[in-house]
């Protein structure tokens, strides 16, 4: 079983819905969230063993996410426990069940990251599986600082011997969006993978194609460029080799997490293809186009329930 760690914040996902302001009063529905939580919990549901590097409140929306990725079987063995409020996020929904975003994170838990604390994410002693073959960050705890450079620092060090996976999931209500365009080359250096969605690309090249984005990206020295486009499926792109998929058909409930489960279904399944260790030599468009549709499926049934419940794998 090959192990993945994940680098990044844990968030209380507080889901707002349509209609759920009733005299003056909102109904939220609680959630665990944030982009490497919910990947971490998505990949060890679906089979992979997941080593989550986060930094977890240990108050009781703290609590209400660790007992997530405790039950889902997240290896938690280079996490830690922190004094701080949990990161809070409104994910407001629409009529059509896509989510915006709100975020509360001044003196939260998720950004306190040094290099000496994350070094145990190299460990190979570490954790009940061994040596991670690849490692995955990205959202917030990658752009804000200090963590952001922490976690820059490791992938330095971590990247002459594992794969690079990098979800920038841009979130420019907080982070203004010059800040991820001054940044995005530098962790091109760093990356094996980069996943963008519509909105990331319009943000980071406004104008720029899916194919646009992924031969600047090559140039970087990224191998497997993927950028999702919503109802007209997943476009990727390994050296210059291009593929669309379709996305899978669903009964759409909110797309809370869809990301992060498609994110988490691609590694997964290039995990169990044996690509990680290295720079993807070996990886070859069809096997791309069968993790891609492997990940529409993961995503699919995310988008099904309410908040991010990534599904197990017995659910495929």
């Amino acid at each position: 079983m090959s192990t993945i760690a994940v680098v990044g914040e844990i968030v209380a996902d507080a889901v707002l819905p349509p209609g759920a302001v009733v005299d003056g009063v909102a109904h939220l529905t609680v959630h665990p969230g944030g982009g490497p939580a919910n990947t971490a919990v998505a990949l060890a549901r679906l089979g992979t063993t997941a080593r989550f590097a986060g930094r977890l409140s240990n108050g009781a929306l703290g609590a209400l996410c660790r007992a997530t990725l405790e039950a889902s079987g997240v290896d938690l063995s280079t996490s830690v426990v922190v004094d701080r409020p949990a990161t809070l996020a409104i994910a407001r929904l629409d009529a059509g069940g896509a989510a915006s975003y709100e975020f509360y994170t001044e003196g939260t838990a998720d950004w306190g990251w040094t290099d000496e604390s994350l070094a145990p994410v190299l460990d190979a002693q570490g954790g009940a599986a061994g040596h991670p073959l690849a490692i995955h960050t990205g959202t917030l705890a990658l752009a804000l600082q200090p963590s952001g450079t922490a976690i820059e620092n490791l992938l330095a060090r971590a990247r002459g011997r594992m794969t690079i996976s990098v979800d920038p999931n841009l979130r420019t209500n907080l982070v203004p969006a010059i800040v991820y365009r001054q940044r995005i080359d530098g962790w091109a250096a760093l990356s094996d993978i980069i996943r963008l969605s519509e909105d990331d690309l319009d943000q980071l090249w406004p104008g720029w194609t899916p194919g646009q984005a992924a031969t600047h990206l090559h140039q970087l020295g990224v191998a497997l460029v993927v950028v999702s486009l919503g109802a007209a499926g997943a476009f990727a792109s390994l050296r210059g080799e291009r593929i669309t998929v379709p996305i899978a058909p669903t009964a759409l409930v909110d797309t809370v997490g869809a990301g992060d489960s498609f994110h988490a279904g691609l590694l997964h399944h290039l995990a169990e293809a044996g690509a990680f260790g290295g720079r993807l030599d070996h990886l070859t468009i069809g096997q791309t186009g069968a993790a891609l549709e492997f990940a529409a499926r993961v995503a699919a049934v995310t988008c099904s329930r309410p908040g991010a419940d990534p599904p197990w794998a017995a659910e495929l």
